[in-house]
Protein backbone atom coordinates (compact mmCIF):
# COMPACT_ATOMS: atom_id res chain seq x y z
CA UNK A 1 0.00 0.00 0.00
CA UNK A 2 2.98 2.32 0.61
CA UNK A 3 3.96 1.96 -3.05
CA UNK A 4 0.45 3.21 -3.96
CA UNK A 5 0.70 6.32 -1.77
CA UNK A 6 0.41 8.58 -4.85
CA UNK A 7 -2.64 6.82 -6.34
CA UNK A 8 -4.30 6.72 -2.90
CA UNK A 9 -3.77 10.48 -2.54
CA UNK A 10 -5.20 10.90 -6.03
CA UNK A 11 -8.31 8.93 -5.07
CA UNK A 12 -8.82 10.98 -1.93
CA UNK A 13 -8.38 14.28 -3.82
CA UNK A 14 -10.87 13.27 -6.51
CA UNK A 15 -13.41 11.75 -4.10
CA UNK A 16 -16.50 13.97 -3.74
CA UNK A 17 -17.07 12.93 -0.10
CA UNK A 18 -14.90 13.72 2.93
CA UNK A 19 -12.91 11.15 4.92
CA UNK A 20 -15.60 10.53 7.55
CA UNK A 21 -18.28 9.86 4.94
CA UNK A 22 -15.91 7.64 2.97
CA UNK A 23 -15.15 5.53 6.04
CA UNK A 24 -18.86 5.18 6.79
CA UNK A 25 -19.44 3.82 3.28
CA UNK A 26 -16.47 1.43 3.50
CA UNK A 27 -17.48 0.07 6.91
CA UNK A 28 -21.22 -0.14 6.24
CA UNK A 29 -22.50 -3.75 6.28
CA UNK A 30 -24.77 -2.93 3.31
CA UNK A 31 -21.73 -2.04 1.17
CA UNK A 32 -20.03 -5.34 2.00
CA UNK A 33 -23.24 -7.27 1.36
CA UNK A 34 -23.46 -5.63 -2.08
CA UNK A 35 -19.84 -6.59 -2.82
CA UNK A 36 -20.36 -10.19 -1.74
CA UNK A 37 -23.24 -10.57 -4.17
CA UNK A 38 -21.29 -9.03 -7.07
CA UNK A 39 -19.60 -11.84 -9.03
CA UNK A 40 -17.11 -9.49 -10.67
CA UNK A 41 -16.01 -8.16 -7.27
CA UNK A 42 -15.71 -11.69 -5.90
CA UNK A 43 -13.65 -12.75 -8.93
CA UNK A 44 -11.26 -9.79 -8.79
CA UNK A 45 -10.87 -9.38 -5.03
CA UNK A 46 -11.24 -12.92 -3.65
CA UNK A 47 -11.23 -15.79 -6.14
CA UNK A 48 -8.50 -14.63 -8.55
CA UNK A 49 -6.00 -13.52 -5.85
CA UNK A 50 -6.51 -16.70 -3.82
CA UNK A 51 -6.38 -19.21 -6.69
CA UNK A 52 -3.61 -17.50 -8.67
CA UNK A 53 -1.33 -17.10 -5.65
CA UNK A 54 -2.05 -20.69 -4.63
CA UNK A 55 -1.13 -22.00 -8.10
CA UNK A 56 1.71 -19.69 -9.15
CA UNK A 57 3.35 -19.12 -5.77
CA UNK A 58 2.44 -21.84 -3.26
CA UNK A 59 2.46 -24.71 -5.80
CA UNK A 60 4.75 -23.68 -8.64
CA UNK A 61 7.61 -22.11 -6.66
CA UNK A 62 8.29 -25.23 -4.54
CA UNK A 63 8.47 -27.26 -7.78
CA UNK A 64 10.79 -24.87 -9.63
CA UNK A 65 13.11 -23.78 -6.81
CA UNK A 66 14.80 -27.17 -6.14
CA UNK A 67 15.50 -27.54 -9.88
CA UNK A 68 16.88 -24.09 -10.68
CA UNK A 69 17.43 -22.30 -7.36
CA UNK A 70 15.37 -19.56 -5.71
CA UNK A 71 16.61 -16.61 -7.77
CA UNK A 72 15.80 -18.04 -11.23
CA UNK A 73 12.52 -19.51 -9.90
CA UNK A 74 11.41 -16.06 -8.68
CA UNK A 75 11.80 -14.69 -12.22
CA UNK A 76 10.61 -17.78 -14.13
CA UNK A 77 7.37 -18.36 -12.23
CA UNK A 78 5.95 -14.88 -13.08
CA UNK A 79 6.36 -15.61 -16.80
CA UNK A 80 3.74 -18.35 -16.48
CA UNK A 81 1.65 -15.91 -14.43
CA UNK A 82 1.89 -13.31 -17.20
CA UNK A 83 0.97 -15.80 -19.94
CA UNK A 84 -2.05 -16.88 -17.88
CA UNK A 85 -3.49 -13.39 -18.42
CA UNK A 86 -3.41 -13.68 -22.22
CA UNK A 87 -7.08 -14.70 -22.17
CA UNK A 88 -7.81 -10.95 -22.09
CA UNK A 89 -6.59 -10.81 -25.72
CA UNK A 90 -9.23 -13.34 -26.73
CA UNK A 91 -11.95 -11.38 -24.91
CA UNK A 92 -10.95 -8.09 -26.52
CA UNK A 93 -10.65 -9.61 -30.01
CA UNK A 94 -13.96 -11.40 -29.61
CA UNK A 95 -15.85 -8.26 -28.63
CA UNK A 96 -13.88 -5.95 -30.98
CA UNK A 97 -13.00 -3.61 -28.11
CA UNK A 98 -10.13 -1.98 -30.02
CA UNK A 99 -7.89 -2.38 -33.06
CA UNK A 100 -5.77 -5.54 -33.26
CA UNK A 101 -2.55 -3.54 -32.87
CA UNK A 102 -3.77 -1.76 -29.73
CA UNK A 103 -5.01 -5.03 -28.25
CA UNK A 104 -1.61 -6.68 -28.67
CA UNK A 105 0.23 -3.61 -27.35
CA UNK A 106 -2.06 -3.65 -24.32
CA UNK A 107 -1.41 -7.39 -23.86
CA UNK A 108 2.37 -6.87 -24.01
CA UNK A 109 2.13 -4.10 -21.42
CA UNK A 110 -0.09 -6.21 -19.18
CA UNK A 111 2.28 -9.17 -19.51
CA UNK A 112 5.18 -6.94 -18.44
CA UNK A 113 3.61 -5.54 -15.29
CA UNK A 114 1.96 -8.83 -14.26
CA UNK A 115 5.38 -10.51 -14.58
CA UNK A 116 6.97 -7.81 -12.38
CA UNK A 117 4.12 -8.11 -9.87
CA UNK A 118 4.49 -11.91 -9.92
CA UNK A 119 8.19 -11.61 -9.09
CA UNK A 120 7.32 -9.32 -6.18
CA UNK A 121 4.69 -11.66 -4.72
CA UNK A 122 7.07 -14.61 -5.19
CA UNK A 123 9.65 -12.61 -3.21
CA UNK A 124 7.03 -11.99 -0.50
CA UNK A 125 6.06 -15.65 -0.35
CA UNK A 126 9.67 -16.79 0.03
CA UNK A 127 10.68 -14.15 2.56
CA UNK A 128 7.61 -14.50 4.82
CA UNK A 129 6.75 -18.18 4.32
CA UNK A 130 3.05 -17.28 4.20
CA UNK A 131 0.51 -16.99 1.37
CA UNK A 132 -1.62 -14.32 3.06
CA UNK A 133 0.76 -11.47 2.12
CA UNK A 134 0.76 -12.21 -1.63
CA UNK A 135 -3.03 -12.77 -1.62
CA UNK A 136 -3.73 -9.43 0.11
CA UNK A 137 -1.30 -7.60 -2.19
CA UNK A 138 -2.92 -9.21 -5.23
CA UNK A 139 -6.41 -8.23 -4.08
CA UNK A 140 -5.35 -4.66 -3.31
CA UNK A 141 -3.58 -4.24 -6.68
CA UNK A 142 -6.61 -5.64 -8.51
CA UNK A 143 -8.71 -3.00 -6.80
CA UNK A 144 -6.32 -0.12 -7.48
CA UNK A 145 -5.33 -1.02 -11.04
CA UNK A 146 -2.24 0.40 -12.70
CA UNK A 147 -1.37 3.89 -11.36
CA UNK A 148 -2.83 6.70 -13.50
CA UNK A 149 0.47 8.54 -13.91
CA UNK A 150 -0.70 10.55 -16.94
CA UNK A 151 -3.75 11.78 -15.01
CA UNK A 152 -1.46 12.72 -12.11
CA UNK A 153 0.72 14.81 -14.44
CA UNK A 154 -2.36 16.78 -15.57
CA UNK A 155 -3.94 17.02 -12.11
CA UNK A 156 -4.59 20.54 -10.69
CA UNK A 157 -2.63 19.52 -7.56
CA UNK A 158 0.08 17.66 -9.42
CA UNK A 159 3.03 18.88 -7.29
CA UNK A 160 1.90 17.31 -3.97
CA UNK A 161 0.52 14.37 -5.92
CA UNK A 162 3.83 13.66 -7.70
CA UNK A 163 5.62 14.14 -4.37
CA UNK A 164 3.31 11.43 -2.98
CA UNK A 165 4.19 9.14 -5.90
CA UNK A 166 7.93 9.67 -5.31
CA UNK A 167 7.62 9.29 -1.53
CA UNK A 168 5.65 6.06 -1.96
CA UNK A 169 8.29 4.52 -4.23
CA UNK A 170 11.09 5.66 -1.91
CA UNK A 171 9.46 4.28 1.25
CA UNK A 172 8.59 1.03 -0.53
CA UNK A 173 12.23 0.44 -1.51
CA UNK A 174 13.48 1.51 1.92
CA UNK A 175 11.11 -0.74 3.90
CA UNK A 176 10.94 -3.78 1.60
CA UNK A 177 13.89 -5.67 3.07
CA UNK A 178 13.37 -4.91 6.80
CA UNK A 179 9.61 -5.62 6.75
CA UNK A 180 10.13 -8.94 4.95
CA UNK A 181 13.02 -10.05 7.16
CA UNK A 182 12.57 -13.85 7.55
CA UNK A 183 13.44 -13.54 11.26
CA UNK A 184 10.05 -11.86 11.78
CA UNK A 185 8.08 -14.79 10.36
CA UNK A 186 9.56 -17.97 11.85
CA UNK A 187 10.04 -21.10 9.79
CA UNK A 188 10.07 -20.63 6.00
CA UNK A 189 8.73 -23.81 4.33
CA UNK A 190 10.34 -23.18 0.94
CA UNK A 191 13.74 -22.49 2.50
CA UNK A 192 13.45 -25.65 4.60
CA UNK A 193 12.69 -27.58 1.40
CA UNK A 194 15.81 -26.17 -0.25
CA UNK A 195 17.95 -27.00 2.78
CA UNK A 196 16.79 -30.61 2.55
CA UNK A 197 17.67 -30.57 -1.15
CA UNK A 198 21.19 -29.40 -0.27
CA UNK A 199 20.89 -25.68 -1.13
CA UNK A 200 21.59 -24.05 2.22
CA UNK A 201 22.90 -20.72 0.85
CA UNK A 202 19.73 -19.27 -0.72
CA UNK A 203 20.19 -15.49 -0.20
CA UNK A 204 16.45 -14.74 -0.07
CA UNK A 205 16.11 -17.00 2.99
CA UNK A 206 18.27 -14.81 5.21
Amino acid sequence: MILFLGPLMQLSMDCPCDLADGLKVILAPRSWARCLTDMRWLRNQVIAPLTEELVFRACMLPMLAPCMGLGPAVFTCPLFFGVAHFHHIIEQLRFRQSSVGNIFLSAAFQFSYTAVFGAYTAFLFIRTGHLIGPVLCHSFCNYMGFPAVCAALEHPQRRPLLAGYALGVGLFLLLLQPLTDPKLYGSLPLCVLLERAGDSEAPLCS
